[in-house]
């Protein structure tokens, strides 16, 4: 049985999303199909692609990855088919896959819409699950769509580095109000090399330590750590950080507002 995951920015208070599986459920009863996230902010890619890669890698090979993100910034002419590392991610062509991936796609399909389609959600999903029911009866890749086609590319977001400095982005806020910053732990020992360091963030706020659970400190204690995925997290334990600290997540739109960009951003001093 094909095994599809689903994320998307539909939120989950109207009938999209059932519609979406209805859908794909109508072309292969066979489908199974796990949700992801439907809460992505709505032109936030960052945020899109953190969640959306860090989701991927913990499935089975050969598992199709429907991102249904931002699907119309522009007039769509074709949505993407990638095959990269063992997995299947289709999508608009919208520069999401470039920074999901962080690379180029070992293979790239361009499955091209009807000019003569509505091209709204359910039309799109449609030709998604075509193409897959397809692929899982035994179709080549290459053979049902354009290979090799052009795609829109998009960078994904860097740590910037100094020599006794790194600055990341938050590019997430999870349930509990818990503050992912764009910077791993590989980035970090490497740029740390053995020395003291501070992360500063919200003007004053400094932690000088790196946790290993939560529980590392006592209630309402703010903490650092590096969470599951393996992205650095400021938290406060059974507290809210996000809320508490006025921090807001990175959005295309916020930065061109410089007055907020301090908001938007965590340094790590280095000494």
């Amino acid at each position: 049985m094909p095994l599809l995951t689903l994320t998307s920015d539909f939120g989950v208070q109207d009938y999209l999303v059932g519609a979406v599986k209805g859908r794909l459920l109508q072309q292969n009863p066979e489908f199974t199909l796990v949700d992801v996230s439907h809460t992505i902010s709505p032109f936030n890619y960052p945020q899109a692609a953190y969640v959306s890669r860090n989701a991927i890698k913990q499935f089975p090979s050969h598992t199709f990855h429907l991102l249904l993100v931002n699907l119309f910034e522009k007039k769509p002419e074709q949505l993407l088919l990638a095959w990269h590392q063992e997995q299947y991610i289709l999508c608009a062509d919208n520069g999401l896959l470039s920074m999901v991936l962080e690379d180029k796609p070992e293979m790239i399909i361009g499955l091209p819409l009807d000019p003569k389609a509505i091209k709204n959600t359910l039309y799109c999903v449609q030709v998604m699950g075509e193409a897959i029911h397809k692929l899982h009866g035994g179709a080549r890749l290459q053979d049902i769509g354009i290979p090799d086609v052009p795609f829109i590319e998009k960078n994904h977001l860097r740590p910037l580095f100094g020599e006794n400095w790194m600055e990341g982005q938050i590019i997430f806020i999870d349930h509990f109000e818990n503050i992912v910053v764009n910077i791993t732990r590989d980035q970090f020992e490497e740029h740390r090399k053995g020395r003291n360091f501070k992360i500063v963030f919200k003007r004053n706020e400094v932690i000088d330590k790196v946790a290993e659970t939560y529980a590392d400190v006592p209630g309402g204690e703010k903490l650092a750590l590096f969470n599951a995925a393996g992205y650095l997290e400021i938290a406060i334990n059974k507290g809210n950080a996000a809320g508490l600290f006025g921090l807001q997540g990175f959005t295309e739109q916020a930065q061109h507002l410089q007055s907020r960009l301090f908001y938007q951003t965590v340094k790590i001093m280095f000494g």
